[in-house]
């Protein structure tokens, strides 16, 4: 998963991305509502957190243009406006949910997890190819019927092979769903984890096309 955080508060916003990252979420910061206004624009999330009081455009005004443009990407709104009206405000102009700061990181996410689960049953909630069952509402996967123990990474690279089985994908494009701007990885890391899988589901299951990238084999 995917995330924009839109924040201008340099500790809250390290702090908030720290958090984040250590769940495993692959996390893209920007500082003022125009950077956000770009990476909206250029990038597919699954989720953003906005804060309001933003340099260069503020978080509603962000909002607004995101909503204008029928974008249904899934908002939670990060603040210290805590009055009734500015919390009807949000909401109102399209925020699915808001939170006061400060709070705690289990806090915020639960209501991410909230969030990412009602986008999933908006749309579909299990992915079945062949033997593997995916539910990305659960993030839980079967194997010929078993529960197969994966980590967050694992599950999101399975989750991007099997949006299009028998097309490749090459590594960047894997590793910018794994992992958010700025951020170092390893120039083997997405190799690693198809080895992991390849030994849960087996050494065919996932191809390598070599000098450009993944693909799953069709399902029978």
């Amino acid at each position: 998963m995917r995330l924009l955080l839109v924040e201008d508060d340099p500790m809250i916003g390290e702090s908030i991305k720290d958090g984040l990252l250590g769940e495993s979420y692959a996390v893209d910061w920007v500082r003022d509502g125009q950077a956000a206004d770009v990476a909206l624009a250029t990038i597919p999330y699954d989720l953003l957190l906005l804060d309001l009081g933003l340099p260069r455009k503020q978080g509603m005004d962000v909002l607004t243009t995101l909503r204008a443009r029928g974008d249904g990407l899934p908002v939670l709104i990060i603040t210290a406006r805590d009055s009734t009206p500015a919390r009807v405000e949000g909401l109102d102009g399209g925020a699915d949910d808001y939170l006061v700061k400060p709070f705690d990181l289990d806090e915020l996410l639960a209501r991410i997890r909230a969030l990412l689960r009602r986008r999933v049953a908006r749309t579909r909630s299990l992915v079945v190819h062949g033997a593997l069952t995916l539910d990305l509402a659960s993030h839980e996967a079967q194997f010929d019927g078993a529960p197969v123990k994966l980590s967050a990474r694992e599950f999101a690279l399975l989750r991007v092979l099997l949006d299009d089985p028998g097309s490749v994908i090459c590594k960047a494009q894997l590793e910018d769903k794994l992992y958010g701007w700025n951020t170092e990885v390893e120039s083997n890391t997405v190799d690693v984890y198809v080895h992991r899988l390849r030994k849960k589901f087996g050494a065919d299951f996932i191809k390598n096309v070599r000098g450009v990238g993944y693909k799953v084999k069709p399902a029978p």
